[in-house]
């Protein structure tokens, strides 16, 4: 972003990422001595009401009141075309457009009358940076990333803001001065996930449970009703998304397209597919493809730690006391979710689990294994596999307990069993290693070398 102030010519930047993520944060600090004009859109406000708006702020930052109010994006966009032209060319003069797809309202005509000054004015000069946000990622990909209109490979740069990874959120908490240990960090962040507005809330000196119970439980913590409206702000026709995150959320090993529909409701087709697209084209569903497969036998698994975990415990004790959580935390129920949530954070950790293991620079893909038991044979189930160009096969078992983990003859009879069953199958000539990635470290007794391979724990992700 700091390139584009220093190119000698226009420049047009698409800022997109989730709900809270921390995009205007992002612009606003490093534009804000550049920034010309900054318009926010108004959650499900009409053209009439979104005009006034930009109007005002046109007006504020013009210092020229708008003595007629005008009727359409049309005559707007000429008053904002005059007051550019007033502007200085010895530097960057940055149009921030923030929360668009709010703005752009069902047959308005913003989206074209954008792309128009964009390509008859903002693009022939030299010194201006056109700036869009906003949290609905796949409407910004369809109507102007991927648009075959107006804005047609327009788009300079395209910044897709993530979550912070588990080693950016402890760089973060720590430049608060909120110091916990990884395994605490990891626990934090199977709840809540890498979002900063999130993350900025976090008191300093409290333990993870009383940080959980604050933000989750208490009348007035920011996440016992922020999914209320996470969906909604997001998507249109957001009922059919919340189905199926409510549906991926009770089943946290994924489930298939045809298992999604069924349990969720959501009409097959049109209704269903827009639905999935948004939701994995906004990194809140992963695609997980079996071994050895493309596309068929797909399984879509909801990650958002946030979504999970607010289905899980908060919905159902929402109109609890927030002492509840130390109820909760302390039963049988919430030490199952854990180890769920804990694959769902190494899946999101794959680029970390590979630089952990040294094979950062080779190619590598991820899938899942599934295969069912009968009377005659035992099911397997691996969640993680990486498999390397470099003829090497790592079967990963995710395993969160609070203290190190120590491999007991069943448990390596199970891991041994697991590696000679996944090749029977799949009939790899590849090197197969079995990978442990655990909360905490591993006891290092006679099981542990016969059976493990390599070992991680959430230290060396960080």
């Amino acid at each position: 972003m700091h390139v584009l102030i220093s190119q000698k010519k226009s420049s047009f930047l698409a800022v997109t990422g989730r709900r809270r993520v921390g995009k205007t944060h992002l612009v606003d600090e490093i534009y804000q001595k550049q920034l010309c004009l900054r318009v926010t859109g108004i959650q499900d406000a009409n053209m009439k009401t979104q005009i006034v708006n930009f109007a005002q702020k046109l007006a504020e930052y013009s210092n020229k009141p708008i003595i007629s109010l005008p009727q359409n994006w049309q005559e707007l966009m000429l008053l904002l075309k005059t007051y550019l032209q007033s502007l200085s060319k010895t530097k960057k003069q940055v149009i921030f457009i923030d929360e668009l797809p709010w703005v752009a309202t069902k047959r308005s005509g913003f989206i074209q009358q954008l792309a128009h000054l964009w390509n008859d004015y903002l693009s022939k000069e030299k010194n201006f940076i056109l700036v869009i946000c906003g949290s609905a990622t796949s409407w910004i990909t369809k109507r102007v990333l991927n648009d075959k209109g107006g804005f047609h490979n327009r788009v300079t740069d395209h910044i897709k803001l993530r979550p912070f990874n588990l080693a950016e959120t402890k760089e973060f908490l720590m430049s608060r001065d909120i110091r916990l240990t990884d395994q605490a960090i990891t626990e934090l962040y199977m709840v809540i996930g890498g979002i900063p507005y999130y993350l900025e809330q976090i008191k300093k000196g409290l333990s993870v449970s009383q940080i959980i119970s604050q933000l989750c439980f208490s009348d007035d913590g920011i996440l016992k009703y922020e999914y209320e409206n996470l969906y909604k702000a997001l998507f249109e026709h957001s009922e059919n998304h919340e189905a199926i995150v409510a549906t991926l959320a009770k089943h946290t090993g994924g489930l298939s397209r045809s298992d999604i529909i069924l349990k969720s409701k959501v009409e097959a087709g049109g209704p269903y597919t827009r639905a999935m697209e948004d939701l994995l084209m906004s990194g809140f569903v992963d695609e997980i493809v079996p071994f050895g497969k493309r596309k068929r036998g797909a399984t879509y698994r909801l990650m958002d730690e946030y979504s999970i975990f607010y289905h899980k415990f908060i919905f159902p004790n929402r109109k609890k006391d927030k002492d509840i959580w130390t109820t909760i935390s302390n039963s049988q129920k919430y030490r199952i979710w854990t180890g769920f949530a804990f694959e769902t954070v190494c899946h999101r950790h794959v680029n970390e689990i590979k630089n952990a293991l040294g094979i950062a620079g080779v190619f590598t893909e991820h899938y899942s294994f599934r295969m069912k038991g009968d009377k005659s044979k035992t099911g397997l189930q691996i969640d993680l596999i990486l498999d390397r160009k470099d003829d090497a096969i790592n079967l990963c078992e995710c395993k969160y307990y609070n203290d190190d983990v120590t491999i007991s003859k069943d448990y390596a009879t199970k891991l041994r069993q697991r590696r000679q069953g996944f090749i029977h199958k799949v009939g790899t000539k590849k090197s197969v290693f079995n990978t442990l990635i655990t909360s905490y470290g591993i006891t290092k007794n006679a099981y542990y070398h016969d059976v493990v391979d390599q070992h991680l724990s959430v230290s060396d992700l960080m």
